[in-house]
């Protein structure tokens, strides 16, 4: 994939619809649980709709211990976000893949249908629109098994997909010390927080765009998320009481 001119290796989220054949594929620099909870979200929310069961395959992201036969512990935000969108999550017996057959086949019909040419944009803001929209064009095709197209077909699954009430805010959460300097470190990238909180331990939310950092209940700094290494990102309010502090003053 190339994205702002450069190429390099992206992860796609790929769900189908086992009814209608509707897909929907959304592309994210990692394979990481936040990004994974922001997929469902973005994808329950183009087909306006939940299925009633959801089928996995055994990623990390999503199932926490594999024990013998059908049996899963599955991780314990996946739970949250199934529990808010009211889904029943299955998991594949390992090296079984017939039993996620049709997402199997999609993602070699994937590599031709959207990135063969290569697709060339900017950035994900670019790429991932453009990716829905195919999703929606390539609907117009004739159904499998039915006498109609994809898109007609999910008309009628519509009526048997449980309803999307409030998206899910989909974060992970770890404890982070901020530096002496006011900053946190992410993914070896390095982000401000108000001076009150250097070298104090605070809450970090991580989702698949954003870094929020919350303290005593309320949200204290947010910054675009990036993923490259070695950059810093400071707000200059952050620094301000120190910037405010006379020289030869007490803190």
């Amino acid at each position: 994939m190339v994205l702002g001119g450069v190429s390099q290796t992206i992860k796609l989220a790929h769900f189908r619809l086992a009814y209608s054949r509707q897909m929907f594929v959304i592309a994210y620099p990692r394979e990481t649980q936040e990004m994974v909870l922001d997929a469902h979200v973005k994808a329950f929310a183009f087909f306006d709709g939940v299925p009633h069961q959801m089928i996995y395959d055994n990623l990390k992201t999503v199932v926490q211990t594999v024990f013998s036969g059908k049996s899963r512990r599955f991780n314990g935000r996946f739970m949250t976000l199934a529990n808010h969108y009211l889904f029943d999550p299955v998991a594949c017996t390992p090296a079984s893949g017939w039993e996620k057959g049709q997402v199997e086949n999609q993602a070699g019909n994937i590599r031709e249908w959207l990135f063969t040419p290569t697709p060339r944009f900017a950035d994900f803001t670019g790429l991932n629109p453009w990716l829905a929209q195919r999703c929606s064009e390539l609907a117009s095709r004739r159904h499998p098994q039915r006498a109609e197209t994809i898109a007609d077909a999910m008309q009628d699954e519509k009526l048997a997909l449980n309803p999307v009430s409030m998206p899910f805010d989909s974060y992970v959460e770890q404890l982070l010390r901020a530096s002496s300097t006011c900053l946190i470190t992410i993914d070896r990238n390095r982000y401000s927080v108000p001076a009150a909180w250097a070298g104090k331990i605070i809450s970090v939310r991580l989702s698949a765009e954003r870094v929020q950092v919350v303290a005593e209940g309320l949200e204290n700094a947010s910054h675009a998320r990036v993923f490259g290494r070695d950059q810093v990102f400071c707000d200059p309010w952050h620094y301000l009481p120190i910037l405010e502090i006379k020289p030869g003053g007490q803190l």
